[in-house]
C-alpha cells in the first residue's frame, strides 16, 4: 500500500487528506471568492502537493523525491480543492445573481427560466 500512496497510510490520511485537504478547501473557496479560473486551482494544488511532500519527508521520514507519491498526493489535494472551488462558485453565482440563477445541485446553477446549466 505504501508504494501506491507514496507514503504510509496514517501519514496519507492525516497529512494529505486532513491537513492539506483542509488547506485545499480553504484555497478553493478563496479562489472562488476572487472569481479565479480553474487553472489557478491547478497551480495552487501543485504548490500544496509540493508542501505535502516536504512535510511528509520532514516530519515523518517519507521519501522526499517520490514521483509517484507527489502525483497521488497532488491529485487528491487537487480534487479536494477543485470540489471546494466549484461548490463555492455555484453558491456565489446563485447568491450574487438570484434574479438570474437558481441552484441545480451542489456544483451547478441554472437560469431561472429552467433552460441550461451554467458555468
Amino acid at each position: 500500500m505504501e508504494t501506491i500512496l507514496g507514503s504510509s497510510l496514517p501519514v496519507f490520511v492525516f497529512l494529505t487528506v486532513l491537513v492539506f485537504g483542509g488547506c485545499g478547501v480553504l484555497t478553493g473557496q478563496t479562489l472562488a471568492e476572487g472569481w479565479k479560473p480553474v487553472s489557478s486551482v491547478a497551480a495552487y494544488s501543485l504548490l500544496l502537493g509540493a508542501g505535502d511532500r516536504f512535510l511528509a519527508w520532514g516530519l515523518f521520514g517519507e521519501q522526499l523525491l517520490s514521483v509517484w507519491g507527489f502525483i497521488v498526493h497532488t491529485l487528491v489535494i487537487g480534487l479536494i480543492t477543485f470540489t471546494a472551488h466549484r461548490i463555492a462558485i455555484a453558491r456565489r453565482m446563485v447568491n450574487q445573481y438570484p434574479w438570474l440563477y437558481e441552484r441545480a445541485g451542489p456544483f451547478a446553477w441554472r437560469d431561472r427560466s429552467g433552460a441550461g446549466v451554467g458555468e
